[in-house]
C-alpha cells in the first residue's frame, strides 16, 4: 500500500508533538518533514528522546517549496495569523491543508478582526475552509482541500450541546458554559502565567468576558440551532497536564424526563466511535480522556431549575487538537476513522 506522505508544519510544540506521535504510528502514512524555526537542523529524536528510535526526521525551516516536494497533506500547528501564511501558497501548490490554528474556523473575516484583534490574512480562502468536526462534517471533512480543525474548548462545548439544540429541546437564551482546562492547552510558552510555579496547587479564570474561542463556539451553536446564539462562557485553568472539564447550562424549552434526554444523546451518537456517552449514574472524568481521542459527556435533567446540564470531559491535546486533525486526515483519505487512534 502506498502511504500517504505528510508534513507538519510547526512541530515543536505540544500540538506538534502530539501529532509526531500519532503519525509515527500510522499505519497509512509517512511523516515526511517536520518543520520548526526555533529546532530547525535538530534531529526530531534530539528535541524529543521519546521519537529517537521511531525517526531519523531532522527539523528544518518552514519553505513551501520543500514542503510542497515531500507531502501531498500538510497540518499546520502554528499560530494563528501565521498558519493563513502558509496555507495559501501550499493549497496552490496542490496539497491539501488541515489548520490546527484559529485561522480558518470563522466564516466572517469581520468577527475574525473583532476576535483577533488584526485582519484576517487570507479572507479569499474563508468559503472554502471546512470546519473539522467529524461528527458534525463528516461528508464535507472527506471531500475538504482546507480542513480547520476545531479548539480544544469549541470542541467539549459544541459536542456537549449539540444533540440538545439540534433537536430544540431546549431555549437558545442563557446558555452558559464553563470549562476547566489544563494549562497545556495554551501551548509550549515561557510566559509566567504557564509556569508551574504559577499553576501549581492554584485554580485561575482567565479571558473573561470575551474569550476568543467564543467566536466559534457561538458560530457552531448558532448552525446547530438554526438561531442566532450568544452564550456565557468562563474558562478555568486547573492543575493537570492535559485534559478539559466542560458543564454546560441550558433552560428547557419543554418538559424532558432524565430517561428521554439520556436517549437523545445516545442516539445522537449512537456510532460515533470517539464521543462516549456516560451511563447513567456516571460522570465524566478527565483521567479517563487522557492520552485518548475520546469525548465523554454526561446529561441531566434538573427539575428545581428547570434545566437540562451537559458535561463532557476531553483531552485538549488529542482530541482538542492533533488527535481531531488525524481524524479529519483518515476521512480526507478514505480511511477507516479510527485508524492511528485506537
Amino acid at each position: 500500500m502506498n502511504k500517504v506522505k505528510v508534513a507538519i508544519v510547526g512541530a515543536s510544540g505540544y500540538t506538534g508533538e502530539e501529532l509526531v506521535r500519532l503519525l509515527l504510528s500510522h499505519p497509512a502514512v509517512e511523516l515526511t518533514c517536520v518543520t520548526s524555526r526555533q529546532q530547525a537542523g535538530q534531529p526530531l529524536g534530539k528535541a524529543f528522546p521519546k521519537f529517537a528510535s521511531r525517526s531519523k526526521l531532522v527539523f528544518t525551516e518552514p519553505k513551501v517549496d520543500d514542503i510542497a516536494r515531500q507531502a501531498e497533506i500538510a497540518f499546520l500547528a502554528l499560530p494563528h495569523g501565521v498558519a493563513a501564511e502558509f496555507a495559501a501558497p501550499l493549497l496552490e501548490k496542490g496539497l491539501r491543508v488541515i489548520d490546527l490554528s484559529a485561522d480558518f474556523r470563522l466564516r466572517s473575516a469581520e468577527v475574525y478582526k473583532d476576535f483577533y484583534a488584526h485582519e484576517h490574512p487570507a479572507p479569499a480562502l474563508l468559503k472554502d475552509a471546512i470546519y473539522g468536526s467529524p461528527e458534525l462534517r463528516r461528508d464535507a471533512i472527506r471531500k475538504a482541500r482546507l480542513v480547520a480543525s476545531p479548539g480544544c474548548y469549541p470542541t467539549s462545548i459544541i459536542l456537549a450541546s449539540a444533540p440538545a439544540l439540534k433537536n430544540h429541546v431546549v431555549k437558545t437564551t442563557g446558555i452558559v458554559a464553563n470549562s476547566l482546562s489544563s494549562p497545556s492547552g495554551a501551548g509550549r510558552k515561557a510566559e509566567p502565567d504557564y509556569l508551574f510555579i504559577e499553576c501549581n496547587e492554584s485554580v485561575r479564570a482567565y479571558g473573561l468576558p470575551k474569550h476568543r474561542h467564543l467566536s466559534e463556539i457561538e458560530q457552531e451553536l448558532s448552525l446547530l440551532a438554526a438561531t442566532p446564539i450568544t452564550i456565557s462562557f468562563t474558562p478555568t485553568l486547573v492543575p493537570i497536564n492535559r485534559g478539559i472539564h466542560t458543564t454546560v447550562y441550558f433552560d428547557l424549552a419543554k418538559p424532558l424526563a432524565q430517561a428521554d434526554a439520556q436517549k437523545l444523546y445516545e442516539d445522537f451518537y449512537r456510532n460515533e466511535p470517539f464521543v462516549r456517552v456516560m451511563e447513567p449514574g456516571r460522570l465524566p472524568d478527565t483521567k479517563n480522556i487522557a492520552g485518548t481521542n475520546c469525548l465523554d459527556v454526561a446529561v441531566r435533567i434538573d427539575p428545581r431549575t428547570n434545566r437540562l446540564i451537559a458535561l463532557s470531559t476531553v483531552d485538549n491535546i488529542v482530541k482538542g487538537a492533533g488527535g481531531q486533525a488525524v481524524q479529519s486526515l483518515n476521512l480526507m483519505c478514505g480511511f477507516d476513522e479510527t485508524t492511528g487512534l485506537l
